[in-house]
């Protein structure tokens, strides 16, 4: 697999990734993206990138889910505070338990949902099924499991995560895209 065949995994994803968040209502039909999320992603990659590799055996779905939840928190802070969260470290979207309930802190804490209300449920759904989705998707390109290309698949699932877990929180705070001019 090259880069080509990388990139088209990963359209073919968010392409998916699109359908199955709008047909559950947490997003609209088009992938909502700025360059300032995009750039955070890149920066804090690595470190993500480190916690979640030891997750995929154990817990593949949470290895991608998290990635989603951490675009989801940067979208807020896009919205609410850029200048003041563009510069956060990875580390501070840990919860009390360190990667493992990062989920948690973030749906709670930063996104300010209740805990088991109904907005925390509807996340957590969508997000369990949207984590089920790149899962398979990276089991269908049959790759050699601990080699270099599954890497590869598995660091551009969670990019992918990540841009529809932002995507989904901007479409919640009401942005959408718009054709300009004539």
């Amino acid at each position: 697999m090259d880069k080509e065949q990388l990139d088209r995994f990963e359209q073919r994803l968010r392409t998916g990734l699109v359908e199955i968040a709008s047909s559950r209502g947490v997003l609209g039909g088009r992938m909502l993206e700025t360059e300032d999320l995009t750039g955070f992603w890149k920066r804090i990659e690595p470190n993500y990138m480190a916690d979640a590799v030891s997750q995929i055996n154990e817990y593949p779905t949470v290895a991608v889910a998290w990635a989603a939840y951490i675009g989801m928190a940067a979208a807020h802070y896009w919205d609410k505070d850029w200048a003041k969260h563009k510069d956060d470290a990875y580390e501070s979207f840990y919860g009390t338990d360190g990667f493992d309930n990062m989920d948690d802190h973030i749906v709670q804490d930063i996104l300010k949902c209740k805990k088991g209300g109904e907005e925390s449920r509807q996340i957590v759904s969508a997000m369990q099924s949207l984590a089920d989705v790149a899962v398979s998707a990276i089991r269908y390109e049959q790759v050699e499991p601990q080699s270099p290309m599954a890497f590869y698949v598995f660091a551009r699932a969670c990019r992918a995560m990540f841009a529809i877990g932002a995507a989904v929180e901007l479409h919640k705070l009401g942005y959408s895209l718009q054709k300009v001019g004539n």
